[in-house]
This record gives structure tokens, C-alpha cells and sequence, in this order.
């Protein structure tokens, strides 16, 4: 998938999480820092790659990327498996109340929104031909549906004119249909 889809499905994914788990308290930082966190993890999965967008949005970053993609091994091996999002989630739990101020951000909301972003881009690729290294180190990849032929090719029409409008279509259905919960979440923001 590319970039663009993996954005928008990570945030389906988190209205959709808001919709039927909604907080009981909510700051308009912790909304903006939980955005953020959740763009930056569909991203994240794919940092093996010199190329990724958010290597673009730090100083010497296209260095970086080339040595991160060394450590990573290869394009969707270790950060598109289980053992990724398990150590990827351990690295957030020490890191984000480091960074953020706890007074101001419900870090435990931005950990949470950034691994739905996560989360989200993996299940979108094993949406693709290629699949995903889920059991990694072990080497098959798994793809639904499990017939090959039937998946989705990255930047192709099918991603392009199929899925990308569905989720779009499904966002903003999600949106109607949950209309009152939303509201109360707006609400919450501006106490």
C-alpha cells in the first residue's frame, strides 16, 4: 500500500477505535499529540525502507534511513511481524512519557493511537501480493485473502480507485452512524 492509504486506514482505524471506545476525558493536545502519533505509526512499519516518508522529515534522515534499513534487514520482514509490534510497543512505553509531558498529554492515548497506526499498516499489506513476514524469523508470509492472485498490488487501480474510496466511504459512514458519539468527544475537548 502506499503512504496515502496507509494514512487514511490508520485513521479509519482510529475513529474507529474513538467510536466505540470513546475516553472519558480528552485535551485538545492529547487529540492533536494522538493525530500525530497515529500518522507517524502507519508510517513506522515501513522505516526498513531508506525511502520512507519520515526519514524526509528529519535532519540527515536519508542517512539514517540507509543504516536503519541495514538494522531492519530488509523491506516487511521484522517490522511487519509480531515480534516488531511487540518491541515496537515496549520502545513506546519507555519513550513517549519521556518525551511527552504527561500534564498536558495522555501518553497512554498517543501509545495507543500509534500503534492502531501500526497495527493498521500491517494489516493493510497482508493485503498486497506480497504479503507479510507475521511469525518473523520464520520466512513464509501470509496475505488475505490467502490466494495471491487475489490480493491487491501496491499503487495499482485496485488500491487506487477500490480500496482507497471505500475506506473513504467507510470513514464517513462511521461518522454518521456514530454522529452522537463524536459529538460528545468535541464536547470533551472544549472542557
Amino acid at each position: 500500500m502506499t503512504s496515502r492509504t496507509h494514512d487514511l486506514v490508520a485513521f479509519g482505524s482510529l475513529l474507529t477505535v474513538a467510536a466505540f471506545y470513546p475516553p472519558d476525558s480528552l485535551s485538545i493536545s492529547t487529540v492533536f499529540a494522538c493525530l500525530i502519533g497515529n500518522i507517524i505509526g502507519s508510517l513506522a512499519p515501513d522505516m526498513d525502507q531508506a525511502a520512507n516518508t519520515l526519514w524526509d522529515l528529519l535532519p540527515a534522515g536519508n542517512s539514517m534511513g540507509k543504516i536503519f534499513r541495514k538494522l531492519l534487514l530488509s523491506h516487511r520482514t521484522f517490522s511487519h511481524s509480531l515480534l516488531g509490534i511487540f518491541i515496537m510497543y515496549n520502545i513506546l512505553l519507555f519513550l513517549i512519557p519521556k518525551i511527552l509531558n504527561s500534564s498536558y498529554i495522555n501518553t497512554t492515548f498517543v501509545i495507543i493511537s500509534f500503534m492502531i497506526g501500526f497495527i493498521s499498516h500491517i494489516a493493510a499489506d497482508s493485503l498486497t501480493k506480497e504479503g507479510i513476514p507475521l511469525f518473523f524469523p520464520f520466512i513464509f508470509k501470509i496475505g488475505i485473502p490467502p490466494i495471491q492472485i487475489l490480493r491487491i498490488k501496491t499503487g495499482k487501480f485496485m488500491e487506487k480507485y477500490v480500496v482507497f474510496p471505500a475506506v473513504v466511504i467507510y470513514i464517513i459512514w462511521l461518522v454518521a452512524v456514530k454522529k452522537g458519539v463524536f459529538l460528545l468527544l468535541v464536547k470533551l475537548i472544549k472542557n
